[in-house]
């Protein structure tokens, strides 16, 4: 008895295995994401530093569509962390999660994150620290599909 049980179990889950596996899709190289910043980012963070995004708009996926507002994880790629560098801050995304996966992904290249401080007239100040604020709109373009 305790062998049909086991060979039971099995079955269930190689079947429950094959049915997510039909339920995935495919992001094509490419693909624009419009990501949303979900924390502050600074000039002077250190290179590496974790950067929350999450998706602005949704994204097709041949008949699937990944929502808009999925979690995805970046990072830092250069900053004005040391006194004396000329580094812009720029910031790369590394991984989307999807279905409980932090699945990796590869962009064409860090985007530039602007100081969008102006004064009332409408005049950029252009400073060498700032902090971008949380909710400021990106694009990256995929240099890879996505499988999920």
């Amino acid at each position: 008895m305790k062998a049909k049980t086991f060979w039971v179990l099995i079955a269930v889950a190689l079947l429950a295995a094959g049915v997510q596996k039909s339920m995935g899709g495919t992001i094509p190289a490419g693909t624009i994401l419009v990501v949303r910043t979900m924390a502050a980012v600074s000039s002077v963070d250190a290179r590496g530093k974790g950067v929350p995004f999450q998706l602005a708009r949704p994204v097709a996926a041949g008949q699937k569509t990944i929502p808009a507002g999925t979690h995805l994880s970046g990072e830092v790629a250069t900053s004005r962390r040391l006194v004396h560098s000329g580094d812009e801050l720029t910031v790369d995304l590394t991984s989307i999660h999807l279905a409980g996966h932090n699945i990796p992904i590869t962009t064409t290249g860090a985007q530039f994150l602007s100081n969008d401080i102006k004064t009332r007239n409408n005049t950029s100040i252009s400073r060498s620290n700032y902090t971008v604020a949380t909710g400021k709109l990106m694009q990256f373009k995929l240099a890879r599909p996505i499988a999920f």
